[in-house]
């Protein structure tokens, strides 16, 4: 470290570093004198490894990023995060277990299943609308006709998603209405922008909303049937759909649970041990529901592997490498360059001062919990189609999502994407010489070895 003598800083010396940064110092030489003997053994199985790793690095990623962020706001240890990762996967089976190898010989299609995810969007959709359509609106319209309309289109969104549900065959025609209109709704928000932005010159209102009216319905119109005739996207569009119920259940757990008890316990441990409760018991559901035995996705696209020196790594791996840094770069755009990061940081200051300046931190946090959620389904999905997925796999995947976030830097955006691609190197490249039955007992190893010499991280939360 630097220090000031007189006014003048010195350059440090051995007495000045500690026994971490010597310890990391020596760490990294090992490190980087076992890589070069694996190079120099087989450059080949060095290169699959490092494949490897970065492709399963890639979802301890997306389940870090998803965990920073709850705990970087509310300083709450989730452990619900993992049943959400789980649910994701799950989710997938249940609306394209059709198309699943050895599904069983049982019933996938569970009534019961559907009442309860359609009433948790209704809940979710209702309180969007009455949080942040609704206080705007009054003052223009009735508030008795804004609630008959948010009553109306909150019920229509619980019968479309119990439709949804119970007829996952006809993912592709029931969804493209729905993706029609978002199509033609996105189109006209950027031509109306663009216009407003005076890069179409007129002053004849009539003849250019025309226009663009008649051109965002024929893209959406274009785009519902396009997907209405792709039986292929339903896969797709599955993944889609699992995410989002995910992320609905993670708000809806937070809104309907988790904001009552962090009033009235106001005590870590309590809340520690009530997401630990709801993870048990939506792992108990899954096994009743899907049985306990292991259960294939389907394949994904890109299941054909790619040679790049004389490695081998699925196309599919590319595009979840893809996943997590787009996903990154969208979150860190969204916490630093909008006024809901703004928001996120300011709360995760002081929750108590953000209210007096005005703040709805309940809004935000649900948020907060809504992307957490959905970041763990997303992530438990992309791993059931590497790996086969069981009830018990959501446990698994939380336990190395705070490894990772651990190793990052927990709180820090920028430490979970390291994070979580170095767990999944040190993972891989650990189990080299050993059996892969290591491969969690070296996160492990890896966790210990941070909470005891380096418990901030890599990338410390400033």
């Amino acid at each position: 470290m630097l220090k000031y003598f007189s006014g003048e800083r010195r350059l440090p010396s051995l007495s000045d570093i500690t026994g971490s940064q010597r310890l990391a110092m020596l760490l990294t030489l090992m490190v980087v004198a076992y890589i070069s003997w694996k190079i120099g053994q087989s450059a080949q199985q060095t290169l699959q490894f490092a494949f490897n790793g970065v492709s399963v690095g890639a979802v301890y990623a997306l389940l870090a990023m998803g965990f920073t962020m709850v705990y970087g706001t509310v300083w709450f240890f989730d452990l619900a995060f993992g049943a959400a990762a789980a649910m994701g996967a799950y989710g997938v089976f249940y609306l394209r277990s059709s198309e699943a190898l050895q599904v069983g010989q049982f019933e996938v299609q569970n009534v019961y299943l559907n009442v309860v995810m359609a009433a948790v969007v209704t809940g979710v959709i209702g309180w969007v609308l009455y949080t942040w359509l609704y206080p705007p609106l009054r003052k223009r319209i009735s508030p008795s006709v804004l609630l008959v309309i948010g009553a109306l289109l909150t019920i229509g969104a619980g019968i479309y998603m119990f439709v949804l549900l119970s007829f996952p065959d006809d993912l592709n025609e029931i969804l493209s209405p729905l993706i029609g209109g978002m199509v033609a709704g996105a189109a006209a928000m950027v031509l109306s922008r663009v216009y407003s932005r005076g890069l179409l010159g007129t002053r004849n209102l009539t003849p250019l909303v025309v226009v663009i009216g008649t051109g965002a319905l024929v893209l959406g119109a274009f785009c519902g049937l396009l997907v209405a005739r792709t039986p292929g996207s339903s896969l797709y569009l599955s993944w889609g759909v699992s995410s989002l119920l995910a992320g609905s259940v993670g708000l809806a757990l937070y809104r309907g649970l988790y904001m009552y008890m962090r009033r009235k316990a106001r005590s870590p441990l309590i809340m520690l041990v009530a997401s630990l409760g709801v993870l048990l018991a939506i792992t108990a559901f899954f096994t009743i529901i899907f049985q306990s035995a292991p259960r294939p996705l389907p394949d994904a696209f890109g299941s054909n592997s790619w040679e790049i020196g004389g490695a081998r790594i699925k196309p599919f791996n590319v595009f979840s490498i893809g996943v997590a840094f787009t996903a990154f770069a969208a979150l860190v755009l969204l916490l630093k360059r909008t006024s809901f990061g703004k928001a996120v940081r300011a709360i995760s200051d002081d929750e108590e001062v953000a209210k007096v300046v005005g703040i709805n931190t309940t809004a935000i946090i649900a948020i907060v919990f809504f992307i957490g959620a959905t970041l763990a389904g997303l992530a438990g999905l992309l791993s059931g189609h590497d790996t086969a997925i069981q009830p018990r796999m959501g446990l698994l995947l939380l336990l190395k999502g705070w490894i990772a976030s651990v190793v990052g830097g927990i709180g820090n955006i920028y430490g979970a994407i390291v994070g979580g691609f170095m767990l999944g190197l040190v993972e891989n490249y650990g189990i080299w010489d050993l059996a892969g039955e290591w491969k969690d007992a070296i996160a492990f190893m890896l966790l210990i070895l941070f909470l005891a010499f380096w418990p901030k991280g890599l990338l410390p939360r400033r």
